[in-house]
């Protein structure tokens, strides 16, 4: 009857992530360049507890090599975009709650959903639609992003935190409006 029995939960502080020390001087007498933290901590760098392998990761962008994959290529043509800013695979939930694998797109103007079996667009989100992101306090890599005139999509990826700040400086370049991006657990 033991193994029916419910396993109890401990909750551990995570310990503090040092910066990594600096790199000895270089052998030309000049000076050692500074380590910088990558994109991903600085979003949410204090409202959120990371991972420590995040929080000086170096950001790709493009994953999947998007150039490389002709089916990818002709849908971004067709749709008048050209430039990747990130690409990689997520599990999308459906309302029903099914997973569904997808390919996730970001490019400078839109948000890109194509199965990866068919290779057919599936959904097509206008940055400018994007209302606020939706991030999970936990690191179970959930994230939403709310279109208001539209149904909103919740993701799963391990590049969560990637993802809200491309698609947070994506919005800002191109224009006056910053998305709000909530963090909670519902």
């Amino acid at each position: 009857m033991d193994r029916f029995r419910p396993l109890r939960r401990i909750q551990v502080e995570p310990e503090r992530a040092d910066p990594p020390p600096p790199a000895p001087p270089a052998a030309g007498g000049g000076e050692a360049e500074e380590m910088v933290p990558g994109p991903a901590a600085g979003l949410l760098m204090g409202a959120k507890v990371r991972r420590r392998a995040a929080v000086y990761r170096d950001c790709k962008g493009d994953y999947i090599g998007v150039p490389n994959d002709p089916c990818l290529a002709k849908i971004l043509s067709k749709q008048g975009d050209n430039k990747v800013l990130f690409a990689d695979k997520v599990l999308k939930f459906t309302q029903s709650g099914k997973m569904k694998r997808r390919i996730l797109v970001i490019t400078d103007f839109a948000l890109y959903l194509v199965d990866p079996d068919a290779d057919i667009l599936k959904r097509r989100i206008a940055l400018a639609a994007v209302d606020r992101l939706c991030i999970s306090n936990l690191s179970d890599n959930f994230f939403a992003i709310i279109v208001p005139t539209e149904y909103d999509c919740l993701m799963v990826s391990t590049r969560k935190k990637e993802i809200v700040d491309i698609i947070v400086r994506a919005i800002k370049s191109t224009s006056e409006y910053e998305p709000e991006v909530a963090s909670s657990n519902r």
